[in-house]
Formats: C-alpha cells, structure tokens, sequence
C-alpha cells in the first residue's frame, strides 16, 4: 500500500489524473476505426464483368447479351461470354443465353459505386480469383498487432511507458497516412502491418500508464472509460464512412489526428510506478513533485525527498529489479499460472469477437446500421460489466462475460438461417458480452502481473489475442462442411475458456504487485493462511493450495 500512500499524498485523483487520464483515452477513439476499417474500405459492390473493348453497346440491353446470369437472374460476377448473346432471360432466371461460352473478366470489372465510390476492391480489382487477396490485407494488419504487442509490450517495461507511447502515437500517424497514398495493394498491405503493430503499443500503454498513476479505488473506473471510449469509437466510425465513402480520404481522415495525438504525448508524466521499479529514485521524486505541483499540493511535494520515498517504498527496493522478459513469465510457477490462464482468456475473447465482428456485409442489411447497432450494445454491456466488476469482482465478471457469449453463439448456430431477426439478436448479445470481456481482461491483466513484468505480461496477452484474431477467419472456411460450424467453434472456445478463471486470484481492492517476489510472496503467505485454517490438504502441492486458497477468497489484508 506503499505507493498508494505517495499518491494520496500528492493528490489522488486530482487535476493531473483527470487532464491525463483524458488525453491518454483520446486516441482510443480512433483505435475503433482501424482494427475494422476494412470494413469499408475493402467493402465489395455489386459487380460484373466489363465487355471486351471493341463492343458496340449503343443498342438496348446490349450489355445483359454479354452477361450471363445466376439463378436468381442477376449478372454473373466473374464470368461473360466469349460473344454477345441474343434472347430475352427466361423466367427461370437462367437465360436464352445461359447456354453460351463463358470466360473470365479478361478486361475488368464495372462496379456498382452507389454505395462505395471507392474501396480498395474497386481500385484493385481484388474480387473473383483475386478475392482471396482482401482478406490478406486484414491478416496482415493482425499481424502487425501481433507483433506489436510482443515489441512494445517489453520495450516499455524497459524503456517506460511513456517513450514507447510517444514513438507508437508517431508510427501510426506516418503509416496509416502512408497507406492512404499507397501507388499499389503491396504497399497498402506493408504499411497496415506497421499500423497494427504501433496501435498495439498504444492499447497496452493506454491502461498501464493510467492504472499506474490512479489509487487503488479508481481503477475499475479508468478500465471501464477506455472501454467505453472504444465503443463510441464505433459509432464515430459509421458516422465517418458514410460522409467520407472514398476509401483513400476515409484512411487518412483517421490516420492524421494521430500527429496531433503524437505532439501532446510529449508532455505526459512518465509512470512513477515504474520508475521505482527501475531504480531511478530521482526521477521518481520528479515525476511525485510534478504531479503534486499540478494536483495543487505543492507542500506536500516539497516534503518528499529521495529518502523519504526509500523509506516509503523500501520493500520495491529491497526486493530488487525483476527481470523484463517474456522468460520471466515461464520460469517462475506462480507467473506461469498467471500466464497461462491469461493467454487462454486473451485468445478466446479475441478469437470469438473478430469471427463476429468482421464480417458485417453478412448481414444482409446496411453495413452502417450494423456498425451503429453493434456500437450500441456495448453501452448497456459495459455498463453492466463496470457493475460487476467493481462490487463482485473481476472473476465473476470476466466468468460471466464469457461464459455467455459461447452460450449466445451457439445459440445461433442452431437458429434456423431464415429467422434473421433472432440470430442477429443473439449475434449483437454475443458482441456486446465479448466487449464486455475485453474491458474487464485488459484490468485484470495488469492488475495481476508484477510491475517490472506487467507490460511484457499484457503484450503476451495481447499477443494471443492476435493469434484468435488471425485464426478467426480460417474457422470461417469450416461453413463449406456445414454452414453453423464456424459459429459452434466460436461458441465452444470461449465457454472452455471461462474455466480458467477459477484458477486465478481475485484482484478487487488489492495493490498492484510491484515485482515478481511480490507476486511468489503473496501466493506462499497465502496458501500458509490456507494451511492454518484449514490444515493441509493430502495430496495437494503448495501452488495447488494456493490456488484453491484463492478460490475461497482469502487474501493479504
């Protein structure tokens, strides 16, 4: 409670917790717009093959002789014929036509631009044999986020928070402007990977720089308005994509802010926190005494001094500086619990929310109104998860979130394909507890791992959630067996993810552990207590005891 004490001190939630808690949170309007960007700027028109150069179609219905139709009479999207047809369309649908040679479109497509003047598939024809190749673009992305949160997630437990925050809010900014002028789909794809992988550094920053400046109480808080922000991020989106349908405007048009984002970041306040955790005892009282300047409590600043917070904080020192790897995570049972159940839950919530989420022209209905739609259920829902997770816990929160979003899933899997209106019922439930999910993982990750640990911790998290993210779309194929498969699988995962949670320690109203011993401390003087009260349970290791003495909710005080 050491470090809560120094922040009370200088202020608790005062003027500088609020000014920077905002600027931070800022950005993650735009995070929103890029993770489903493609969306929109990949959206398909309707579309059909472009006769051959030399076609008279001055006459009438010229250009439906060249075009053959599917069966429910609508222009074939990838095929022509090798010459002009003649005869009206019987009512089948299929055509005095049907019966001639086709070919592919050799000489292109003609897009139907009401809707989508412009999108990465009408600029590079990416339909037909092609098609494979807009899916590649958001892979890559996904990717990049991947490999974000294993770079920065480490670099900032190294380097700190801040710095890494600072170049992350630059990189974004240059790529996504980038992407906004790439000459071909090779470069779009390259500077989406290096958008991904800074707006995964911005994520992981976001909540530990401002879970590491605010008291004990607040956390929840803090978690539940950067959730919260995400969502209106959403609504932000829809808005922006239909009053800038041009995919290249609409690409920088949430790409730029990002210089603005970029500039501010300069003057945020390194986490003191961390600085402790690193040894710098002097940039520590900097930072307190800035931050008490700001709060309005500059007597109180004037009094600490690099020995009163040595004494303060003489615990973090003595304890030593932990080690800043993802090694660390694995090499010591009581982080490697940690790590283990964590990645699960990361990976699951990931996995099912994007087999959702990125697919919104299958609806069948305006992308922009499933956009809003999906926005808006997050309100309610992360309203209720705030609840939970303040006055029940993380635990019961994270269970239940994900827990009921299988249900909800498979629940859809097994509702007959023409009742729309109760899959996409259960479809907009099941997004809204997943985004749910992701609000309570992000705190709870980082209120359970060290803090010399806890970036590197969130970027393995993070990392996982990548790696559901990438294998999201492949279980998508699975439909060719059998339409409901992918949305049993997506269904199943996060219901045997929950499961995982019983394994792990509950973290409301505790402190932030500071360093790995901590964290091994806590868990021995826990399952000591467990011993004393109950006795020793034969056959059970001490990591057994201490999990089951977690699971009765018996903490330090």
């Amino acid at each position: 409670m050491a470090f809560n004490d120094l922040l009370k001190q200088v202020g608790g939630v005062g003027r500088f917790q609020k000014i920077q808690v905002t600027l931070v949170v800022l950005p993650l309007l735009l995070m929103a717009s890029q993770n489903t960007l493609q969306n929109f700027t990949a959206a398909i028109p309707t579309h059909h093959c472009r006769p051959p150069a030399d076609a008279n179609l001055s006459k009438d219905r010229e250009l439906e002789a060249w075009l053959p139709q599917d069966r429910q009479g609508r222009p074939e999207s990838c095929l022509r014929f090798t010459s002009p047809q003649q005869g009206p369309p019987s009512s089948n649908g299929t055509g005095a036509n049907s019966t001639g040679a086709t070919e592919p479109c050799t000489d292109g497509w003609i897009y139907d631009k009401s809707t989508f003047p412009s999108t990465i598939v009408t600029e590079w024809d990416l339909v037909c044999s092609h098609r494979a190749l807009r899916q590649l673009g958001q892979s890559l992305y996904m990717v990049g986020v991947l490999f974000g949160a294993m770079v920065f997630g480490s670099l900032s437990d190294r380097l700190g928070r801040r710095k890494v925050l600072i170049l992350n809010y630059l990189q974004t900014a240059v790529s996504g402007t980038c992407t906004a002028f790439a000459p071909n789909f090779s470069v779009y794809c390259v500077f989406r990977l290096l958008s991904g992988m800074s707006l995964a550094g911005i994520a992981l920053n976001c909540m530990t720089l401002n879970v590491e400046w605010m008291p004990i109480h607040t956390r929840a808080y803090v978690g539940t308005l950067m959730g919260y922000t995400y969502s209106l991020g959403q609504f932000l989106l829809a808005g922006v994509a239909y009053a800038v349908p041009h995919w290249r405007h609409l690409q920088l048009l949430v790409s730029a802010p990002f210089f603005a984002f970029f500039i501010y970041s300069w003057f945020f306040i390194e986490s003191a926190r961390w600085q402790v955790s690193s040894g710098r005892l002097d940039l520590t009282l900097r930072s307190l005494q800035r931050v008490a300047w700001i709060n309005g409590k500059q007597e109180e600043g004037a009094k600490l001094s690099i020995e009163v917070i040595r004494a303060s904080l003489q615990k973090e020192l003595t304890m030593g500086k932990g080690q800043a790897s993802a090694m660390e995570l694995l090499r010591c049972p009581t982080l490697r619990r940690l790590f283990l159940c964590l990645s699960l839950l990361w990976f699951a919530t990931s996995f099912a929310y994007y087999g959702l989420v990125m697919d919104l022209q299958g609806f069948g209905v305006s992308i922009y109104l499933i956009q809003v739609i999906f926005g808006a259920v997050d309100l309610p829902a992360k309203l209720v998860g705030f609840l939970v997770i303040n006055f029940l816990g993380r635990r019961p929160a994270q269970m239940a979130s994900l827990f009921l979003a299988g249900v909800c899933i498979l629940v859809n899997a097994v509702v007959p394909q023409d009742q729309s209106i109760v899959r996409t019922f259960f479809a907009v439930l099941g997004k809204g507890c997943l985004a749910s999910s992701f609000n309570c993982i992000f705190l709870y990750t980082g209120e359970l791992y060290p803090t010399m640990v806890r970036q590197t911790g969130m970027g393995m998290g993070s990392t996982m959630a990548r790696v559901g993210s990438i294998v999201s779309p492949l279980v998508s194929m699975t439909a060719e067996l059998y339409h409901s498969v992918p949305l049993f699988i997506y269904g199943a995962v996060p219901m045997a993810a929950s499961a995982a949670i019983a394994l792990l320690p509950e973290t409301l109203g505790q402190p932030l552990p500071d360093t790995v011993q901590d964290e091994e401390r806590e868990s021995e003087a826990t399952a000591a207590r467990a011993a004393e009260a109950d006795g020793p349970t034969p056959g059970l290791s001490r990591g057994e005891e201490w999990t089951l003495s977690t699971r009765r909710g018996l903490t330090e005080p």
